[in-house]
């Protein structure tokens, strides 16, 4: 039991009356409260998980701040109660400020009526301001300058319009390949291999050609050099192929 109380007082931790010791237990625990929130894990590598991590993180902070600031400029009395409106266009001012008129125009009627001695007030459509539907004298004198386009010049304008290419359109870019290089290199190939076939066979053919030249000469010679009836050689027939294989070779 004895022991057992020496190693809980061995293990507890002992007060450290240093001066300054408080200060820097401070320092320590600040330092280990100045990380903040996190938002995903620490160990991302740098790419797009990270970044969308941070992004987040810097959203919430702002976020944060905003409504820290409205809080505080709540609390300062600087934000209206009342939300402002959107501001009223001036058509609908002009319209809001007749009817007002209109209605005013009414009840002043109304209580002439009333305590007047039968004199005659004013009528209320003197107030109203009939809105005219002619238009600006500017623009009926442009509308009166400008002569109408012709038949002939509306055709020849949509003609001209329809031929010349349209110059806010938009130029298609061509579409990716994913093996570009790759299909290139193939083709390239292909075509040495086809071009390597031909010459093959035009060899293979004047080859062959050859041959046949050179079987068809022997057997005119040995055609030619049979003997006649008496074992005489003909002359006039081996002149001929001869005569021939010159030809060939000097043409050659």
């Amino acid at each position: 039991m004895a022991e057992m109380r020496k190693r809980e007082e061995a293990d507890a931790p002992r007060p450290d009356y240093r001066p300054g010791a408080k200060k820097l237990r401070q320092q320590e625990e600040r330092k280990k409260r100045a990380g903040g929130f996190r938002v995903g894990p620490q160990n991302l590598p740098d790419g797009t998980y990270r970044r969308k991590t941070q992004e987040i993180k810097r959203n919430l902070i702002e976020k944060a701040q905003i409504k820290k600031e409205y809080a505080k400029l709540k609390r300062t009395g600087k934000v209206p109660e009342k939300r402002e409106e959107l501001p009223i266009p001036a058509s609908l001012r002009t319209d809001e400020e007749r009817e007002r008129k209109r209605a005013k125009a009414m009840n002043v009627g109304d209580s002439g009526s009333d305590e007047g001695d039968g004199e005659d007030m004013p009528e209320s459509k003197s107030y109203e301001v009939a809105p005219s539907a002619a238009p600006h004298p500017d623009r009926q004198s442009l509308i009166d300058n400008q002569t109408a386009p012709s038949a002939d010049e509306e055709n020849q304008a949509m003609q001209n319009h329809e031929q010349a290419p349209r110059k806010d359109r938009r130029e298609r870019k061509p579409k990716a390949q994913p093996f570009k290089r790759e299909h290139e290199a193939a083709l390239k190939r292909k075509a040495e291999a086809e071009e390597r076939r031909k010459a093959r066979e035009e060899a293979e053919r004047q080859r062959q050609k050859k041959v046949d030249e050179r079987e068809k000469f022997r057997k005119a010679m040995a055609k030619a050099r049979t003997g006649g009836v008496n074992g005489q050689r003909k002359l006039g027939k081996e002149s001929t192929v001869l005569l021939e294989r010159v030809k060939r070779m000097v043409g050659s």
